[in-house]
This record gives structure tokens, sequence and C-alpha cells, in this order.
């Protein structure tokens, strides 16, 4: 015999689970502590000054 299955339990599970995967996402690519914040800073800032470095000027 063949179970039943609520329609509309599976789409509020299959949202609620969307919206949670999306949040952890967030949570990835935001919510980063305020020293990892400044090391990326940094590391940004230097790779400019190496790039600036090397830019030659031709007149």
């Amino acid at each position: 015999m063949a179970q039943i299955t609520n329609l509309t339990r599976y789409r509020k599970d299959k949202a609620r689970a969307e919206k949670r995967r999306q949040g952890d996402e967030n949570a990835a690519r935001h919510g980063r502590t305020k020293a990892q914040k400044a090391a990326e800073q940094a590391d940004a800032e230097r790779a400019a000054r190496t790039l600036d470095q090397h830019r030659r000027d031709d007149d």
C-alpha cells in the first residue's frame, strides 16, 4: 500500500530547508570576525601595493 504524502507539509519543509541553506551561506559569506576582516583588508592592500610597484611608467 502506498504511503500518503502531505504536499503542504512537503512544500513547507522544502522552503524551510532552502531558507536554512541560504542563511548558512550568508553567515559563511558575511559572518566574519573583526580580525578576519582586518586581515583580508591588509591582504588586499598589500596586493594592490605590489601591483602598483610593478607598474611601468612609459612616457
